[in-house]
């Protein structure tokens, strides 16, 4: 949540429009979901080789937890998540190892990154309006 709620934080101490401010932080969110989605089977690989080198089991609590929000809301859950808790990078290579196509994954990101984008966006806007040193620039 931090790194995606710091594109519309950083936005509006800047002085950015509402409108910009989105566009940045929807762009930036996207930017690491496709490049990740590209790359997300060799992270998997890389991931699952260095547990069985190290005789680590690959499933644990908090995998197992992941695995219970796909089987129960799928690549939808998993994007609704993503902004607020596994960060664009962590939610897209979750959901290219749990089996989604890059062109799902792009998808439901997408519709996430501008759900949260506004919210955070609209938010940060408002209160940019009362007396918080971190939203005013120089």
């Amino acid at each position: 949540m931090v790194k995606f709620f710091g594109g519309p934080l950083a936005g509006v101490s800047m002085g950015l429009s509402f409108w910009m401010t989105l566009l940045l932080s929807v762009t930036g969110m996207m930017t690491s979901v496709f490049i990740f989605s590209q790359v997300g089977m060799l992270v998997s690989r890389w991931y699952v080789e260095k547990h069985r080198a190290k005789n680590k089991p690959i499933f644990t609590k908090k995998s197992r937890k992941i695995v219970q929000i796909w089987q129960k809301f799928g690549i939808k859950g998993i994007a609704f998540l993503t902004p607020v808790i596994f960060s664009p990078v962590i939610g897209t290579i979750m959901a290219t190892v749990l089996g989604a196509s890059q062109r799902h994954i792009l998808l439901h990101m997408l519709w996430s990154a501008i759900f949260w984008g506004v919210a955070f966006t609209f938010a940060l806007h408002e209160l940019s309006h009362l007396n918080i040193p971190i939203f005013h620039h120089k």
